[in-house]
């Protein structure tokens, strides 16, 4: 008998791969319908749930930094009270299930060299109202669990990456100019914010197989970082990805796309997700950006 999963934000980069993850046979999870919602608009929730889930993961939010800088109030809206109204609705469906909040670990702000690998017990730091909103749900969703007596989880990922994520995310605006230039839709221009940035990035398939490993293994009341535990630099990424597509490229910094508080390093510990759940990243980096070129590949010809 499968459990049944409630998963929000399914149309998105993870969600998109959370679904063909629970087309596998062997899934223990049997994914639930969701018919339109709108998470800011508490009434659209009430009748969401024809039958209740075991578990949720809360995936739905507003997760573009510039965009939170440009309307701080919306993306607060959506990420905190959003879950707010997400929570409200199913305590009133009876609602007992375990529930998976999916933070970032962009709530860690800055934090000194000497701090890396960045662990849980690292005090978060925002740095931009996104990542404020994430902390805020955070807390939000940890006092539900000890108020309600569900079994709360927190997962903090890093960067990941894969097929389907939006061009307006570094990895895959370099794989959608690599292969346009490949096509000759460009000039062997590629057009970069700051690559000299170190970040922790990891597969979106191995993001979601710590998920699951979560809902299955994790201890309730707790934070995870799910991260790959290695930093590799932006540049490296967009050079293997040119070398993997045969296409020469120069690179050329555009003024629009360099973020504000930036940090230069980022690496994650994701020692304590390892030990609870026996989870461990799958897919190498050569696979990750094997996929991204091939999905963009066909992205480019359809544009």
């Amino acid at each position: 008998m499968k459990k049944r999963l409630f998963v929000t934000g399914l149309s998105g980069f993870v969600g998109q791969h959370i679904k063909s993850s629970l087309r596998e046979a062997d899934s223990a999870w049997e994914l639930l319908p969701a018919a339109g919602y709108d998470l800011s608009d508490a009434q659209s929730l009430a009748e969401l749930w024809p039958e209740l889930p075991d578990a949720v993961i809360h995936l739905a939010g507003q997760t573009f930094v510039p965009e939170a800088f440009r309307d701080p109030a919306r993306t607060l809206e959506i990420n905190l009270l959003g879950t707010l109204n997400l929570l409200q609705a199913l305590k009133t469906r009876g609602f007992r299930g375990t529930f998976l909040y999916v933070s970032s670990g962009d709530v860690y702000g800055q934090v000194g060299e000497s701090d890396l690998p960045i662990t849980e017990h690292q005090p978060p730091c925002p740095r931009n109202p996104y990542a404020v909103s994430k902390l805020s749900a955070e807390f939000l969703c940890l006092q539900w669990g000890l108020s309600e007596g569900w079994p709360m989880l927190v997962a903090r990922p890093f960067n990941h990456i894969g097929s389907g994520q939006k061009d307006s995310f570094v990895i895959a605006s370099a794989a959608r100019q690599i292969n346009r230039i490949k096509q000759g839709l460009q000039a062997a221009q590629l057009e970069v914010g700051d690559i000299d940035v170190s970040r922790d990035f990891l597969d979106v398939g191995d993001v979601v197989a710590a998920y699951f490993a979560l809902l299955e293994k994790g201890t309730p009341g707790q934070v995870y970082n799910i991260c790959s535990g290695r930093e590799q630099t932006i540049r490296s990424l967009i050079e293997q990805m040119a070398d993997l597509a045969e296409v020469e490229i120069t690179l050329v910094q555009d003024p629009a796309r360099l973020r504000r508080a930036d940090q230069r390093r980022v690496c994650g510990s994701h020692q304590k997700l390892a030990q609870t759940t026996g989870w461990a990243p799958q897919l190498t980096t050569q696979q990750s950006l094997r996929a991204i070129l091939s999905d963009w590949e066909t992205r480019v010809q359809q544009e």
